[in-house]
């Protein structure tokens, strides 16, 4: 994996990247269309280890396009008033058998974006009604930082 710190705009070193991502920020995907198109949508997800995160709907045209194409881009913004941005680039892995190691990780993602385990828990019972689920991992290639603050 290459971190880009070259160029003029002000960027991020490694510890200030993790720790941007260990923040809830919503991650924005992209995959590419079955016609090359980029298919974009928001997603929660958990940086570790250095690797990301994230859940998916096995309907979804995100896990559809992965499967044909393991190629994905993701974009990490700081939101408003911090002027911060993660562009992540790499490949992605379809996990779908449910395991105790990937339903942990499903786990942690969900708690990361509730206050308790109580509204977790709620929103995982939630989403098992919109159908079955696989896990994707990103294995990133290549980080772009940008830090505007």
């Amino acid at each position: 994996m290459s971190i880009d710190m070259a160029g003029d705009t002000p960027v991020m070193t490694e510890a200030q990247i993790a720790a941007f991502l260990d923040a809830p920020h919503h991650a924005i995907v992209a995959t590419n269309r079955r016609d090359g198109a980029p298919q974009i949508s928001p997603v929660w997800y958990l940086y570790e280890d250095g690797k990301v995160y994230f859940g998916v709907r096995v309907a979804s045209a995100k896990y559809l396009n992965l499967r044909r194409d393991p190629r994905i881009s993701l974009c990490i913004d700081g939101g408003h008033l911090d002027i911060r941005t993660i562009m992540i680039y790499g490949n992605a892995e379809v996990v779908e058998a449910e395991s105790p190691w990937s339903e942990d990780l499903v786990w942690r993602i969900t708690r990361r974006y509730y206050d308790t385990d109580e509204g977790a828990r709620a929103f995982r019972e939630k989403a098992r009604a919109w159908g079955p689920s696989a896990l994707i991992v990103v294995t990133p290639e290549k980080i772009l930082s940008q830090d505007f603050n």
